[in-house]
């Protein structure tokens, strides 16, 4: 069942969701070809943990990083390794953190150098999908709405693969708490959203077909057809009028854009109610 958050607790997991916004603008400020993702984990981890949290992720289920970090084609839940990141490679960057007992969780696709025009508009379309999806974010509508926008924004308008495997999911106390929230649907089905919950909206959309696996390390999914995917996530509360977004993607396009080995994509904000 949906767990209801009051003002004051909504107001805590805000501040979760920030410091995660803030790590990821540290990701984003150092960004750059010869770095390894493993050496972007440990950064992640310390980060961290100088700011009073621990890392959701680690030790999750087994998993045995700070954060995911998933290069390419690889969907979600990337191991960190020792390779080095290449001009026009695409990493998503993937961190939980629990801060006075409540999680943040949210994502952000990073482009190193301009991986081309194919490549660039699918992260672009992915994070305006993300916007759509938390338009729907409001109370009264249904999940199914929310996956509905995703997937009439990614998959027929643009013919990209929405990811069926994976959804975006309930947060607080727990880091994945109910409702599922899938990136695709039909208006008007699924769980009803009610003011107080908190999400994790998050489209992982595929340049080329929906179709993944998952490798024998039990975690890191990837196209089955070996192109980009793409991977965005806010943290959200479900409100009456207007979706509250708890994390905040300004300061990390900020310090994208200030970065000269990223390429920039462009902010997206809620439509105008």
């Amino acid at each position: 069942m949906a767990q209801i958050k009051t003002d004051a607790e909504v107001e805590l997991m805000r501040q979760s969701a920030l410091l995660v916004s803030k790590t990821l603008t540290e990701v984003a400020t150092m960004l750059k070809p010869g770095m390894t993702s493993m050496y972007i984990d440990n950064f992640i981890g310390s980060f961290v943990r100088d700011h009073g949290a621990v890392p959701s992720f680690l030790n999750y289920h087994g998993y045995p990083f700070n954060s995911c970090l998933s290069v390419n084609d690889v969907v979600v839940h990337g191991f960190p390794s020792e390779a080095e990141l290449k001009e026009g490679d695409i990493i998503s960057v993937d961190i939980g953190v629990i801060l006075n007992g409540w999680h943040g969780d949210h994502a952000y696709t990073f482009a190193i150098g301009d991986p081309g025009e194919e490549v660039i508009k699918l992260i672009q379309v992915t994070k305006e999908s993300l916007y759509k999806g938390i338009e729907k974010a409001i109370s009264g509508n249904r999940t199914g709405d929310i996956g509905f926008a995703i997937q009439e924004h990614t998959e027929k308008k643009h013919g990209y693969g929405v990811v069926r495997e994976l959804v975006g999911h309930g947060l607080g106390r727990n880091l994945h708490e109910d409702p599922q929230v899938p990136n695709y649907g039909k208006r008007g089905s699924g769980t009803k959203l009610k003011e107080g919950m908190v999400l994790a909206i998050e489209p992982m959309i595929n340049l080329g077909k929906k179709d993944v696996y998952t490798e024998s390390d039990g975690w890191t999914v990837r196209t089955r057809d070996h192109k980009a995917s793409v991977h965005f996530e806010h943290d959200v509360c479900v409100r009456k009028h207007q979706a509250d977004i708890l994390s905040d993607y300004s300061i990390i396009e900020k310090a994208e854009k200030a970065n000269p080995n990223l390429f920039t994509s462009k902010p997206v904000l809620l439509s105008a109610e």
